[in-house]
C-alpha cells in the first residue's frame, strides 16, 4: 500500500468530518494554521492519510518535534473519531483532543487511540505530544 493522493477540493475530506476537502483540511494543510485544536488534529490525520510529512512536522511544537518523520507507506488511515475535547478553542492557549484513528496494514485493522496535547502560540495551534495506545 502507499499513501492516498490528496483528494480534489470537491471530494470528501479524509478526516471523515463529512465536509469536502477544499473547505475542511485543504486550507490547513496549505498554511499550517487552524482555528482550533480539533481542526489541527483533523488536518494532521489527513496528513498521515495522504503522506504529507511536511505538514506534520511544521505543526509539531519545536520542543517535541522529531528531526525527521518517516511515514509507514504500508499503513492506510481510514477513519478519525474525535472522542473528547478540552479547551482548544480560538481563544484558548492550550487544548486536549482525544481521538481514535482507524487504520489498515498488513496485519489487518487497527485503532490508534491518543489523548493529544496542543498549545496555541502566536495564534498558531501546535501539536505537543500525546498518550497513545494501539488496539487490534
Amino acid at each position: 500500500m502507499s499513501p492516498v493522493p490528496a483528494p480534489a477540493d470537491v471530494d470528501r475530506c479524509p478526516c471523515t468530518s463529512g465536509d469536502v476537502f477544499g473547505s475542511c483540511c485543504a486550507p490547513v494543510l496549505a498554511t499550517g494554521v487552524a482555528p482550533t485544536a480539533v481542526r489541527l488534529m483533523r488536518s494532521r490525520f489527513t496528513a498521515f492519510a495522504i503522506g504529507d510529512a511536511a505538514h506534520l512536522l511544521r505543526t509539531w511544537h519545536p520542543s517535541t518535534r522529531p528531526a525527521r518523520l518517516d511515514l509507514d507507506e504500508e499503513v492506510r488511515w481510514v477513519r478519525l473519531d474525535i472522542l473528547d475535547v478540552v479547551g482548544g478553542g480560538p481563544f484558548d492557549r492550550d487544548g486536549i483532543v482525544e481521538f481514535a484513528a482507524v487504520h489498515r496494514d498488513a496485519e489487518g485493522r487497527g485503532v490508534l487511540r491518543e489523548r493529544s496535547r496542543f498549545v496555541r502560540e502566536d495564534r498558531t495551534w501546535l501539536y505537543v505530544d500525546g498518550e497513545a495506545g494501539v488496539q487490534r
